[in-house]
Order: C-alpha cells, then structure tokens, then sequence
C-alpha cells in the first residue's frame, strides 16, 4: 500500500524522536557515567551530520544547510570530478557569511569554508584557478572602505584562505563575476555607487595574482548601470554583459586587455531587460542569456541572444509562458548548442521552479526539464560535466529549511535526474542527521 508524504514524514518524525528519547534517556541499568552525550569539537554528536552512504545514480540532487538562509549562487565541475559551490550562510557563521562547498563527483560533501565577519558578506562566483585553489568574489560588509566593498578571496585546494582583498569607496560596491586571466590574474565585473559617471556604474576591476589591483574602469551614464558578467576573450580582451538604465536594454561591452572600450551594443524594447551571463562562442562571436518583458509570451521570458564577433545580433530567441521567468547562466555546449538555466513562474510544480533549457545552435529549443516543489526553487549557475551531464546550483525552498537550502542538482545529457522525486531530499536530510534511524527511514521510502 502506498503511503502519501505527509504520513510518512510523520513516522519518520516519530521515529526520530524515538531514536533521540532512547539515546537521552538511560535506563536504570546503564552506568551514569556513560550516559552523557559524546562531544567533539563542542558538537553533539547525536546530531551527526556525516552523510549516510547512500546509492548515487548518474543524476542526483542534493542540498546543503541547517536552520537559516543558505544560498548558493554559484557552481563549476572540479579537475577530480566534483564540485565547488560559493554562495552565502546565514545560520553557520556570524551574521551571513560566505560559503565555500566542496563535494566528490556524487554531490557528497567534503569541506566547507566559512568567510565573513559580524556583517553580512555574500560570494557571486568561484572558479578553480591554475594551481587548483578557488577564487571567490562576491561583497563584504564586514572589512573595507564603504558600507560594501567588493571582495576578493583566495583559497588552496582545501579552501584555506591565502588571501583577500577589496576594492571600493565610502558607498556600496559589489562584485558579481570573476575570472582568472592567461597572465594568472583575475578580472572582476561588478557594480559601485562610489565611483564613475552617474548613480551606479558598472565595474570592471583587474588585478595581478596577488589580487593587487592593476586598473579598474567604470561604464555607464547618468542612472543605474551594472556588470553581471565578464570572460576573458581570445584576443586578450573582455566581454561583459548586465543592465542599462542609462542607454535602455541588455547591454554588451567589448574592451581591450586594459578595460578600454571598444564597443557596446544594448538590446531590448520598451520594457526593461538585463543580461545575466556572457560567453564567447566557437565562431568568435558571442551568447548573452538573460530576461525581457518587451518580448516572448508572458511578463517576463528567458532571452538568449546571439551576435558576431562585433556584437551585431545574429538571432534571439525568448522562452517562457505567461508569468515570470528568468535566465541566469548560459554556456556553450560541446554539441554546438547551448545550456540556459534560471526559474520558471510558468510551469512547473510550485512557486517557482529551476528551469533548465537545451538548445541547438540556432537557439531552437530541444528538451526543457523543471525541478522544484510547492515553494520557491531556483538555480543561478549551469555548467556542461565532463560526462556530457549538467551540473545546476541555486536555492531551495522546498526542501530542508524554509528560508532556503544550497541545492544542487546534477542530470544526465538530456537533462534527466535519476532521483524521481525532490521530496526524497528531505528524507535523505533526515539519514543524514539520524544515521541511526537509518534502516527505518529507508523503508518508509519504499527503498
């Protein structure tokens, strides 16, 4: 006989409490001195957090995070097969802080950094550099000269701070997007109130492999301007794309190796429009993702937009339904076409869902895939896998605490997870936290 959720997270519940009394309670034939809870490191260890082995398919998806507000926002395959994940804690550290994850190829938790002070601080993007560290930018309102600074982080292999800096004035900077150069230094695209020509002004800040800064540039008019994303492009340039107020639309920058403007080209309709991610292409041009509400079906719609090398577009193409949707990340894929990934209001199952979209290389649609439950449910950042798979990162509301989980979700080629339903996360969070229960909760998952 099938037995419906909500029973069985009850006799789950019912078992952990049973699990919890009989390891609190002694009984009268127990030495006393044996009867106090084992510590280590000032944790309980009845509240053991060492994940229980469990079968791992090709596809899984997992989550991360206690009884706060976790988020990640950023995710890229590892040169040993796993995974890193940067984003923010706020029930770890003090006040919110950001989070470093390390996991093995099945999504399995190996470390994790906390960096941060008494303030909020909060990591945008990780990539694995050269010497297989991490570097991690984002914002901090702990250390700097403002109210927010730019942050930039740089860990070994184990996620061991080496250093960090930051960059900014007396008003709220941040940053969005790092990449490590060919000259082993890092380029940084962002946002400052405290400098440029207007209110807010993107950012782009270079800096050697020290972090020591080398130029920064600002770009924009005389309203809000922000720089979501930059690559390094072949010609020892960059690209950036983000919002526009000053000139109206998605907005693309070409600048030479010293952040010199060559061009920019703005997209978009009577409606407001952003670009989230950028990447140059195999044909030297390049593919913007992001979100419109002048065009596509609904109020706002996935926007991909491609263009030659000059930033002259090619095609676009929208995605969506009739209420909110939005694209996050996008990247090339080794097929030729492209990978989108941000949340749908459309479809799906709840609130909103992680929406992930596979195109050919005209943009023509050819499998989409959500993966969420009755609440909020969204992934930042997408990347093709070494085994053709997908590789997501974002946020749940869904599933553990309801202000919000580090997910992450990892499909096979067509987009497939081989766990069937999000709400066994839930019961993997509970093998994870009761390993002693174990036995029990697997069989009411009917495993």
């Amino acid at each position: 006989m099938q037995i419906n959720l909500h029973i069985r997270k009850c006799l789950a519940v019912g078992i952990i409490l049973l699990f919890v009394a009989t390891a609190i309670i002694p009984s009268t034939a127990q030495d006393t001195e044996k009867t106090s809870l084992p510590t280590s490191t000032g944790k309980n260890l009845l509240f053991n957090t060492t994940p229980v082995p469990l079968t791992t398919p090709k596809g899984w998806m997992k989550t991360f995070g206690e009884f706060g507000e976790d988020w990640g926002y950023s995710v890229q395959q590892t040169v040993d097969g796993g995974y890193i994940i940067a984003g923010h804690t706020h029930n770890i550290g003090m006040g919110g802080d950001v989070w470093l994850i390390k996991t093995d190829g099945n999504g399995k938790k190996v470390w994790d950094k906390i960096f941060g002070g008494a303030e909020d601080d909060n990591a945008y993007s990780v990539q694995q550099t050269s010497d297989n560290g991490y570097i991690i930018a984002g914002v901090t309102n702990y250390s700097g000269a403002g109210s927010g600074d730019v942050w930039l982080i740089k860990t070994d292999g184990d996620g061991n701070e080496m250093w960090n800096r930051t960059f900014g004035g007396t008003n709220w900077d941040e940053g969005y997007s790092v990449q490590q150069t060919s000259d082993k230094g890092y380029i940084i695209a962002g946002m400052t109130f405290s400098f440029g020509a207007g209110w807010v002004d993107a950012w782009l800040i270079k800096t050697d492999e020290n972090g020591k800064e080398q130029w920064n540039k600002t770009y924009g008019g005389e309203y809000i301007d922000i720089a979501k994303s930059v690559r390094q492009t072949t010609d020892g340039g960059y690209i950036i794309t983000g919002e526009t107020e000053s000139f109206g639309g998605v907005w693309l920058i070409k600048t030479d190796n010293n952040g010199k403007e060559i061009w920019n080209k703005t997209f978009g309709g009577t409606g407001y429009e952003y670009g989230s991610c950028v990447q140059q292409t195999t044909d030297g041009g390049y593919i913007i993702a992001g979100t419109t509400d002048s065009f596509g079906a609904g109020k706002k719609d996935f926007w991909l937009i491609k263009t030659d090398g000059n930033g002259n577009k090619v095609w676009d193409k929208t995605y969506g339904g009739k209420d909110i949707d939005e694209a996050y990340s996008v990247q090339q894929t080794t097929d030729g076409g492209y990978i989108i990934a941000g949340y749908t209001n459309s479809f799906g199952a709840g609130l909103g869902d992680a929406w992930l979209i596979k195109t050919d290389g005209n943009g023509s649609k050819i499998w989409d895939r959500t993966f969420g439950g009755k609440y909020g449910d969204f992934v930042y950042s997408v990347h093709q896998t070494s085994d053709n798979g997908y590789i997501m990162a974002g946020v749940t509301g869904s599933f553990g605490d309801v202000n919000g989980d580090v997910l992450l979700i990892k499909t096979d080629s067509q987009g497939k997870s081989k766990t069937t339903s999000l709400d066994n996360l839930w019961f993997e969070r509970m093998f994870q936290r009761f390993p002693h229960a174990f036995p029990l909760l697997r069989q009411l998952l009917g495993n």
